[in-house]
């Protein structure tokens, strides 16, 4: 019997149960986000802390900013949750904005540092 009750996407036409994304795509949804300033995405920024996915399909994210300061402290979770949201199997996405540890240009992969010529 389908539990109806559960939230928005994880269902199929059918009424199949659509298992949650992979880890894998979490980390593609959220490479699909960039900093207007930097053209680098975020995720190779080193922004995106930890990922957290559920087995009822609820994903949490804790991502930090370049700096507190940062004029897109609002827009970059919302981007990245509606990109998470956006994925099969993601009933609910929780993106949580945290300061420990402070980003610094250590947490870039190589692949960003030399597109930002930060060696």
């Amino acid at each position: 019997m389908n539990d109806m009750s559960a939230a928005p996407g994880s269902w199929t036409p059918d009424g199949e149960k659509v298992p949650p994304p992979n880890e894998d795509a979490v980390i593609a949804a959220t490479a699909s986000v960039y900093d207007p300033e930097i053209p680098v995405n975020i995720y190779e920024l080193g922004l995106i802390y930890a990922i957290d996915i559920r087995d009822d399909g609820a994903i949490k994210v804790e991502m930090t900013l370049t700096a507190p300061g940062c004029p897109s402290a609002q827009e970059l979770p919302e981007q990245v949750r509606n990109a998470v949201l956006a994925l099969p199997g993601v009933t609910s996405c929780e993106v949580e904005t945290v300061w420990d540890p402070p980003w610094d240009q250590t947490r870039m992969t190589e692949e960003a540092r030399l597109q930002l010529n930060m060696f």
